[in-house]
C-alpha cells in the first residue's frame, strides 16, 4: 500500500460479497460505510480508515485520489 495523504481522499469499491466473512471483516465494511457488492464510497485518508482498509482489502477496489 501506498503510504497515506496527509489530507487526501480514498475512493473505496465492495467488490466481493461481506456475507460468510469474518464479523471483525464485516464490522470494518460497515466502518467503511460499504453494504452493497459494487457500492463505492470516498473517505478520508486517515491511519484509522488505512487499517480498516487493510483489513478488507481482498473485498475492495481501492483508488487514491489527489
Amino acid at each position: 500500500m501506498a503510504k497515506a495523504n496527509a489530507t487526501g481522499q480514498v475512493r473505496l469499491t465492495l467488490v466481493k460479497s461481506r456475507y460468510g466473512r469474518l464479523k471483525n471483516h464485516q464490522s470494518c465494511l460497515m466502518g467503511l460505510g460499504l453494504r452493497r457488492i459494487n457500492q463505492t464510497v470516498t473517505v478520508a485518508d486517515t491511519p484509522e480508515n488505512r487499517g480498516m482498509i487493510n483489513t478488507v482489502s481482498y473485498l475492495l477496489k481501492v483508488e487514491e485520489l489527489a
